[in-house]
């Protein structure tokens, strides 16, 4: 007896960070990783053993299978909502765990209810199991949708032995929803739900019975106040897919966008519109994010953006106020960022000769939406030197190109792509890169080599 207690090391208490996952052996206000205030948890600490353990025996066979071997691949199934199914690659794969987050409200339960109700119409079975709401209240949710006919399988319930245990006395389903995974618990971890400890141990369970039965497992997962998925950031490695539902509760439209995909592209979006009937889908986005004015206005100009292959045009908008006084003028930025916009001001007043020191600086993204191509450079420039001078860019044009240090206008992936895509929506001319090739005949392309070129143009009107 007092052998095995020598064999086993007292337990530590470790502190894990909700934000970052780092672990610490004693609890701090602050994480040393990642800066950040009161999120260091107490973790249900691991069992320590003092002698090294010998594993290279007593397990079972590992069955190998060869690579290039043909055999039968899983087959995806296609959820009914084509925006879903863009942003998936193609629908679900069987066996797959797909991690969907997104602000509270903004829809994620809406539009799982919606492709599970589509999927259980086709004849393929479907549980939905909610940890926040009750059953009866996701069928008043489902009787709004008009949904109420379709043979989901409900279910209220945390814990996932129970939930495990009802699912292998049936048939496995086409698809298994956790609304959400911050609300498992098991029995066999200590620690309340959505700890860190919890959270891990409940979704490679519920990943485990996913490949083990081959349905396809979509996990809901709440999200900080800087829009991060809570909890371990070991639960984005666990999972297959990665998505986030993003949006502004202003506007009536939300993007599915795929951060991590083992089985298509990342950077793919689904576009949707929330509407009385729940989310509908939208086959061109562009028209969501343009003003549909006829007269041109000075600080507005209009950017195709690329998400993963599919173009979509957005319009941007600049806005200068000149200072009076001697009060430290304001930079506001919406939908972009804010360090590219200083940099982009600074090129214009050290290569072109604008003075931006003495204004205040406004840029919208209009809609809501949020651009990270550096693309955009060239179409934020032309908005603001056009806000600058009070004078409209010319009128159904279109502005892309990355801006160096040096205020030369570099070349843009899939420029071809950009240009065709605006042509097709009624724009007459564009402005970017000198070497763009691949575009269509209905738009006339001008290049340009230097950022003062742009403002020759937009200066002097022409």
């Amino acid at each position: 007896m007092f052998r095995l207690a020598g064999l086993m090391a007292k337990p530590k208490k470790r502190y894990v960070c909700q934000a970052c996952g780092s672990v610490s052996h004693r609890w701090q206000g602050q994480c040393a990783d990642c800066a950040e205030w009161n999120t260091l948890v107490e973790d249900a600490p691991a069992t320590v053993f003092s002698m090294k353990h010998d594993l290279s025996s007593g397990g079972r066979a590992v069955e190998f299978v060869e690579l290039d071997k043909p055999g039968p691949l899983p087959v995806r199934q296609p959820t009914g909502l084509a925006e879903f199914d863009r942003a998936l690659g193609g629908g679900l794969v069987p066996g797959s765990a797909i991690l969907l987050g997104g602000d509270p409200g903004i829809g994620k339960s809406t539009l799982l209810l919606q492709a599970a109700a589509r999927i259980a119409r086709e004849g393929r079975g479907v549980v939905y199991v909610s940890g926040e709401e009750a059953s009866g209240q996701v069928r008043m949710r489902a009787a709004r949708l008009g949904l109420s006919d379709a043979p989901v399988k409900l279910a209220a319930a945390t814990g996932v032995r129970d939930i495990l245990t009802t699912l292998g006395s049936m048939d496995a389903p086409g698809l298994l929803v956790i609304d959400s995974i911050q609300t498992m618990h098991s029995d066999t971890i200590e620690g309340a739900p959505g700890t860190v400890s919890q959270v891990r141990g409940c979704a490679f369970e519920l990943i485990r019975y996913a490949k083990e039965n081959g349905v396809a497992l979509v996990l809901v997962g709440h999200v900080t106040k800087d829009g991060s998925i809570a909890g371990p950031r070991v639960l984005e490695h666990m999972v297959d897919v990665v998505m986030s539902f993003e949006g502004e509760r202003s506007h009536q439209y939300r993007i599915l966008r795929a951060l991590k995909n083992r089985f298509g592209a990342v950077d793919e979006i689904g576009v949707f519109a929330m509407a009385g009937e729940g989310l509908e889908e939208v086959d061109n986005p562009s028209m969501l994010f343009l003003s549909g004015r006829d007269e041109p206005m000075a600080g507005s100009a209009v950017f195709p953006a690329i998400e993963g292959t599919r173009p979509v045009l957005v319009e941007i908008q600049a806005l200068i106020v000149r200072l009076q006084s001697g009060a430290t003028p304001r930079r506001a930025v919406v939908g972009w960022d804010t360090g590219r916009l200083a940099m982009l001001l600074a090129v214009l007043e050290s290569r072109c000769g604008l003075n931006f020191s003495s204004a205040e600086v406004y840029l919208n993204v209009a809609g809501g939406y949020r651009l990270s191509d550096p693309a955009a450079d060239l179409a934020v420039a032309a908005a603001l030197v056009s806000a600058m001078s009070d004078k409209a860019l010319p009128a159904r044009s279109i502005w892309l190109g990355e801006v160096s240090l040096a205020g030369e206008i570099r070349p843009v992936a899939h420029g071809g792509l950009r240009l065709r895509e605006a042509a097709k929506l009624g724009f007459d001319r564009g402005f970017g890169p000198l070497d763009v090739k691949g575009g269509s005949s209905a738009l006339a392309y001008d290049g340009l080599g230097q950022l003062a070129n742009l403002v020759d143009r937009v200066i002097g009107n022409s």
